[in-house]
């Protein structure tokens, strides 16, 4: 096989976990006989400072042209004025959409040997592997937006807004994925208080005649986020809209220990992904050899399992990465008693020697 990847490190710890994911594929490549071609492109806020803008057009052509899109992070406090015109996360938002990206996939598996490290109690979370779908690139995030006066005082509004085909389109994917797994999903909204919502479930239980396997269920989104933490592993795949997607999946990794474990894919309606650890740019970590790879590694068996239809090789990442944890390596986030603590780019070496064999 041959796939050319898009390279974007972005901000903050970007530059050093995406390297440690690139490292990783490398390895992949190497024992498969793929060749694999990487090009690095500029995107937030090292873009801002460089040609004045989040997302330059040659990094979207770049993106457009390859295979799949391996994404960092960016932000980070020298670009951290919410008042500002150009902030680095319109870059992302710009290229999920010139990508059209529309469904996000955060799984959520987690390793025996990691339950200590998790806030929840271990027979709680023990036995959790689900993931949640969020639709990416409309809702209240892309709605009309302004500020005006109402009765004399300054207000400001945001929009949710949905149309049938932007939700049909992003339960297909989730139910193909529930179809694939346990066969059940969970759709979450407001419909008790939202018009919006109520045209989700609607929408969401048209497209389940599709689907007689697989079992829908409606749950509010308060209910979602309390439940997460009663009964985890009563989840298999749950899909919901932008903004409650981007609260709940925050949430859910943290299941794990860690927003370090939690990897995402970012799809459309062909195999061309993006592809991302959730944690964001840490800057106060940045620098120091102390990140957690293993998202952005997890994130790289995601790119090969839907973009590249390497099954086998997404598989020996992930094995990898457990062998990895079983054996008692960490990095300071998910530290435990008795483990021994690694940096970054230990981590990374340890899980390519892992795949090695």
């Amino acid at each position: 096989m041959h796939a050319t990847i898009a390279v974007l490190p972005g901000d903050g710890v970007g530059s050093e976990v995406i390297g440690c994911a690139v490292k990783v594929l490398r390895m992949v490549a190497s024992h498969g006989g793929h060749t694999l071609e990487f090009r690095e492109a500029l995107i937030g806020g090292g873009a801002i400072d460089a040609v004045g803008h989040p997302l330059p057009e040659s990094t979207l052509a770049l993106c457009q042209d390859s295979d799949a899109v391996l994404f960092g992070a960016v932000g980070g406090p020298k670009w951290d004025d919410p008042r500002a015109n150009v902030r680095p996360e319109q870059g992302l938002m710009a290229l999920r959409k010139g990508l059209d990206l529309f469904a996000n996939l955060r799984p959520v598996k987690l390793n025996a040997s990691l339950l200590p490290a998790s806030r929840i109690k271990p027979e709680i979370i023990a036995g959790t592997d689900l993931v949640i779908v969020r639709e990416l690139s409309s809702g209240i995030y892309y709605g009309r937006r302004g500020r005006g006066e109402q009765e004399g005082d300054l207000m400001a509004y945001d929009t949710m807004a949905y149309t049938v085909p932007e939700i049909e389109r992003v339960m297909h994917v989730a139910f193909r994925l529930a179809r694939k797994r346990r066969g059940k999903l969970t759709s979450v909204d407001k419909a008790n208080v939202l018009e919006v919502c109520r045209l989700w479930r609607e929408v969401a239980s048209k497209t389940a005649a599709e689907y007689p396997h697989v079992a829908l269920e409606h749950l509010l989104v308060d209910a979602t986020a309390m439940h997460l933490i009663r009964r985890p592993r009563e989840f298999d795949v749950i899909v919901t809209s932008n903004m409650f997607g981007d609260i709940l999946t925050d949430e859910a990794a943290m299941l794990s220990g860690s927003l370090g474990m939690a990897p995402s894919a970012s799809l459309g309606t062909g195999s061309q992904g993006l592809y991302e650890p959730i944690h964001g740019t840490a800057p106060d970590i940045a620098g120091r050899d102390i990140a957690n790879p293993i998202a952005a590694i997890l994130s790289v068996a995601l790119l090969l399992r839907h973009s590249l239809d390497l099954e086998e090789e997404a598989c020996a990442v992930e094995a990898a990465v457990d062998k990895v944890l079983s054996d008692g390596y960490r990095t300071a986030d998910i530290a435990q008693e008795g483990t021994v603590t690694l940096g970054t780019v230990e981590m990374a070496s340890r899980i390519v020697d892992a795949l090695a064999g």
